[in-house]
């Protein structure tokens, strides 16, 4: 805004120099200075005294109008008429009936269009020659000089206050339509979280009570089961942490934050604590990565480890590496004797981990080596 402020000032200051250069110099050039004295010289002063309170602020447009115009008519009278029709304010008179008509209300405005329309006339008709004789001559004259110029000045406030309606009303729809799709968005998200609620929440809360209660019902010494137990109780809390997270950002709540790389200590543990040795290393300088991306890592570790959970054996191990270019996401671990890489557990998941590493132009490579399976993704990021 200050800058536009400043911009029009400049603006306003070139126009009224232009004007005050012009009518002096045409003035000088058409003049009777050397004939009629001093008064010439209190017509040129006059001129530019009333052009340079052109670039005066817009609430003194009428009483610049009105300065214009009573030079206008009172040049006449003090030069001598043999010289014809000369003034001091002939560009100057056009910017002040602008002004009048595109910076002041409608009352003031018409005052001041009275005044310019009165003193170009006397000014017409008191500078003699062939125009004070042909009333034809005056009305253009008064037109030209007085009447056209304002008419522009109201029409360019009406357009720029037409332009503005049109403007705001295209604001107030865009915002309505955007409330709209919010709106609609918020009721689809509503809809969505009460029915994962209804329908998942249930069953993952039933897997992990039913679950708790096998374990405590089970004998001293079937340590196999009670671990397998106890891992479908640390799966179905860890499914329910997540499902809670994620209700909550279709809820829309401000605080609610998904799962990153500063959470991979928690899942490790989580793992750990269902039974299979798991260890994490992190390599490289860690780095400020996109929270999708973040998201993304968080989601293809939890996966690999729940496959590993599932069809696997230990130890895990969960690598991180921060490089230069990329980060490298890797997990190896064993296979059980009864399991086959190309069977149950080499697809278990991955399509899900295959689309996250695209959507992010990452590469990932997967397969059994020396009996352990290894999971590898790569996500290029911005060198530092």
């Amino acid at each position: 805004m200050q800058d536009i402020r400043g911009s029009l000032r400049r603006q306003s200051l070139l126009v009224a120099l232009v004007c005050v250069v012009c009518d002096a110099a045409l003035f000088i050039l058409r003049g009777p200075l050397g004939e009629s004295g001093w008064r010439a010289w209190v017509v040129l002063l006059g001129g530019v005294a009333v052009n340079a309170a052109l670039a005066g602020a817009a609430r003194y447009s009428g009483w610049v109008a009105l300065a214009h115009a009573v030079l206008f008519a009172g040049a006449p009278l003090l030069l001598c008429t043999c010289h014809g029709y000369i003034t001091g304010n002939n560009a100057g008179i056009l910017i002040a009936g602008y002004r009048a008509g595109a910076w002041l209300r409608p009352r003031p405005a018409v005052l001041a269009l009275g005044a310019l329309l009165a003193g170009v006339a006397v000014g017409c008709i008191e500078g003699g020659g062939r125009t004070a004789a042909d009333w034809r001559l005056i009305a253009i004259n008064v037109g030209v000089s007085a009447l056209l110029p304002w008419l522009v000045g109201r029409y360019t406030t009406a357009r720029r206050a037409y332009i503005a309606d049109l403007e705001r009303e295209a604001d107030e729809r865009r915002q309505h339509e955007e409330e709209a799709v919010r709106r609609a968005v918020t009721e689809e998200r509503t809809t969505i979280a009460r029915d994962l609620h209804d329908v998942i929440s249930h069953h993952v809360s039933a897997i992990g009570v039913h679950a708790g209660a096998a374990r405590l019902g089970l004998p001293d010494g079937d340590s196999r089961v009670r671990k397998s137990l106890g891992a479908v109780e640390s799966a179905s809390r860890s499914a329910m942490a997540d499902l809670r997270r994620l209700l909550d950002l279709l809820h829309a709540e401000t605080n609610a934050e998904q799962p990153g790389l500063d959470n991979l200590d928690e899942l490790v543990e989580t793992v750990r604590a269902a039974g299979l040795p798991t260890r994490l290393t992190l390599l490289g300088e860690p780095r400020e990565l996109p929270g999708s991306l973040d998201i993304a890592l968080y989601r293809i570790a939890q996966e690999a480890l729940t496959n590993a959970l599932r069809h696997g054996r230990g130890p895990v191990e969960v690598e991180l590496n921060h490089g230069r270019t990329e980060v490298v996401l890797t997990v190896t671990n064993g296979l059980r004797a009864n399991r086959t890489a190309k069977g149950e557990h080499a697809h278990r998941g991955l399509a899900g981990i295959r689309q996250r590493v695209t959507l992010f132009g990452g590469q990932v490579s997967y397969g059994e080596t020396d009996g352990h399976w290894q999971l590898r993704t790569t996500f290029p990021v911005e060198s530092t």
